[in-house]
């Protein structure tokens, strides 16, 4: 392993290891998802803090990656589709690792990046990429391996190390991953329980119990080598998980989205966060964790108040924005949410509910009403009371007693289109891959 050059100590800089998860939602058992074996994943949100409404930008893996590592929406970083058809970030758009490089850190990345077409291009000092499939069980122990040589590699220094795994992107069904019984599972409201949909949660919860074994590995290996209270360790993920009405769409379970934090010590142990934030947020909460003021002209804000013990809460967003432009089709949605409301706006006419090949090739696409709901057609507006409807099956926006309410979110979103410069607005966007 190639040695950085000697750099004097700097007080107060923890470690950080972010663990970058795909397509897993908040598919665990800490936000009240029953059934799963997840000791490890438990102990990490017993140690630290849990945000228990941190929302994705967007709901596909490129875009929502490039806001963790940019801190800007998808619309202003380049990324409005998936870098593997054709879509990529310009190098004027400063990344989280340029940003830790600059506060006195190494930089590393292992396994799975999906925000640049050509990962040396996305700022970090040493590449860590495995063999095959970036599997957690060949992501993380190749992490370990650098834990266990870090002080020597560093030079005592700070060092950002991200791991990006796989799992649990579909397929589920694979001999390496030992699926949940059936009858044990436990299926969410958006989702018609059926015996094909309990059977595709029970696949999908093996992958979850092999994510959790590779964190019980990382956190034994903090512990073994004296990292533990000098690390700050993040779980997170880009997206809901890969069902219908939620990866690929603006619900809650398409955008709300796993976040765990733990640095003894400093992150508060066993609480949790319900103010409303975003994916942006991500980048400025590292770089004021590493000691540098947050950056400006992004639009991420930091939140490391509501994770430090006596840190003082910053103000609360009073809403977060998530959008989709390109998956594997051209489906252009912008959504706000505040506490009480979602409105999202759909910008082209097509069917209720449109899922991307690996949901639409999976047994859950065959529920009835899943099935029915691809032959309806969309509304041009759907609004939500998302207190007195967690799972968004009632739209309310052609109600006049909610006109008032979708007409001020409608401005809002707008409002913020506008300022962000989201280029849907001078009208369609063209396919990058095209």
């Amino acid at each position: 392993m190639t040695l950085l050059p000697a750099r004097a100590p700097v007080p107060d800089q923890p470690n950080v290891v972010l663990i970058v998860c795909h397509d897993l939602g908040r598919h665990l058992p800490c936000y009240g998802v029953r059934g799963l074996r997840t000791p490890h994943i438990d102990r990490l949100a017993a140690e630290g803090t849990v945000l228990e409404r941190y929302f994705a930008t967007a709901p596909l893996c490129s875009p929502s990656r490039g806001s963790i590592l940019t801190g800007t929406y998808p619309h202003e970083n380049g990324l409005m589709g998936l870098v593997n058809r054709g879509w990529d970030m310009p190098d004027r758009t400063p990344t989280l690792p340029q940003r830790m490089r600059d506060a006195g850190y190494a930089t590393y990345l292992f396994g799975f990046q999906h925000e640049k077409k050509d990962p040396r291009r996305s700022g970090y000092d040493h590449l860590h990429q495995v063999r095959g499939p970036h599997h957690a069980a060949a992501v993380i122990p190749s992490l370990v391996e650098f834990l266990h040589g870090a002080r020597d590699a560093t030079r005592g220094g700070p060092f950002l190390a991200v791991a990006g795994l796989s799992e649990v992107h579909r397929p589920f069904r694979n001999p390496r991953y030992e699926p949940q019984a059936p009858e044990a599972v436990d299926v969410p409201g958006f989702l018609p329980d059926v015996p094909a949909v309990r059977q595709d949660l029970a696949d999908l919860g093996g992958l979850v119990h092999a994510v959790d074994e590779q964190v019980g590995l990382l956190l034994d290996t903090l512990a073994d080598t004296g990292l533990e209270r000098r690390t700050l360790v993040v779980l997170t993920t880009d997206h809901g998980i890969a069902f219908p009405r939620a990866k690929s769409t603006l619900y809650d379970a398409g955008i709300g989205t796993a976040l765990l934090a733990r640095l003894p010590g400093t992150v508060r142990a066993g609480a949790r966060v319900d103010a409303l934030l975003s994916n942006v947020d991500l980048l400025p909460t590292l770089v004021e964790a590493a000691g540098s003021a947050p950056p400006a002209g992004i639009a991420g804000r930091s939140f490391w108040g509501h994770l430090r013990s006596g840190g003082g809460e910053p103000p609360a967003r009073e809403e977060i924005f998530a959008e989709k432009t390109w998956h594997d089709a051209y489906d252009p949605r912008r959504a706000v949410r505040t506490e009480r409301w979602k409105y999202i706006r759909n910008f082209e006419p097509g069917p209720d509910l449109v899922l991307p090949a690996d949901i639409a090739a999976a047994p859950s696409a065959t529920a009835p009403e899943v099935v029915e709901a691809q032959a309806r057609d969309r509304a041009a507006e759907e609004l939500y009371d998302v207190v007195a409807d967690p799972w968004e099956r009632r739209n309310l926006a052609g109600l006049p007693a909610h006109s008032a309410v979708r007409e001020a979110c409608a401005a809002r979103l707008r409002t913020w289109m506008e300022s962000t410069g989201d280029p849907l607005l001078q009208g369609p966007i063209p396919d990058a891959g095209a």
